[in-house]
């Protein structure tokens, strides 16, 4: 920023010009420091779990007879592995997988869980190792504790949206969620405010057919996942 002063008292001149320039641009320095820090606490985690996870997140999309079929998935193995949920991939002959570098691949299918699990585990080959989701413990949660989802709700790729756990559904073995999760979401995580996954993002209640959130969404705990991951280690080892 430049000011210009019109005046002929030589130093005295310079030096009141500096001082005026300093206390001008006071505010503006004042100012900037203020919205720079300006975050909540709570603010904080997010922007801190959402920068953690997100590069570790995928798009998938898989061709079906009548139609494509899009979710999310995690990248649980930096050679590739990714998990999602099975209902997104199920009968599909052709999958891609889009990074979120913008990298796409095509995926085989490596393993199944379908019922009430909806787990599936896909195999890419990339050219260089992959960042990896953090596992959390879905044994430690408890109704009320923050959660954050991501996923790609309506093609609106790396959406975070933030909740609490709901309920426990021991029966189901099923975390119920209010954080919003749409149409996309499927396969995506449900992290605790560690940035880790303490489920995985399944479906919606919709009673009245309708596609859209209403608050009540569930999630298939982590716990399940990795004893799926573990059981058909010897099958992603031969991909």
């Amino acid at each position: 920023m430049h000011f210009k002063f019109n005046c002929c008292e030589g130093k005295n001149c310079t030096k009141k010009a500096l001082i005026i320039s300093l206390f001008l641009l006071m505010p503006l320095t004042s100012d900037f420091k203020v919205h720079a820090q300006s975050y909540t606490p709570d603010e904080l985690i997010n922007i801190n779990v959402y920068d953690k996870a997100y590069p570790s997140i995928v798009s998938i999309d898989a061709d079906l007879s009548d139609g494509v079929s899009s979710g999310t998935g995690c990248v649980v193995d930096s050679r590739g592995i990714i998990l999602t949920s099975s209902h997104v991939i199920e009968n599909s002959k052709d999958i891609e997988v889009s990074l979120n570098n913008g990298k796409k691949y095509k995926a085989k299918l490596v393993a199944i869980m379908g019922e009430n699990n909806d787990l599936a585990i896909l195999r890419i080959k990339p050219e260089s190792p992959l960042p990896v989701i953090k596992f959390g413990d879905s044994t430690k949660i408890k109704v009320g504790q923050k959660v954050l989802a991501i996923g790609n709700p309506f093609g609106f790729s790396k959406t975070l949206t933030t909740g609490i756990v709901s309920r426990i559904d021991y029966k189901r073995n099923k975390i119920q969620t209010d954080a919003a999760i749409n149409p996309g979401c499927s396969g995506g995580p449900l992290l605790n405010s560690a940035g880790e996954v303490i489920g995985i993002s399944q479906s919606i209640y919709n009673p009245d057919n309708n596609k859209s959130n209403i608050g009540i969404g569930f999630a298939v705990p982590i716990n399940a996942a990795k004893r799926f991951i573990i059981s058909e280690k010897k099958d992603i080892n031969s991909y």
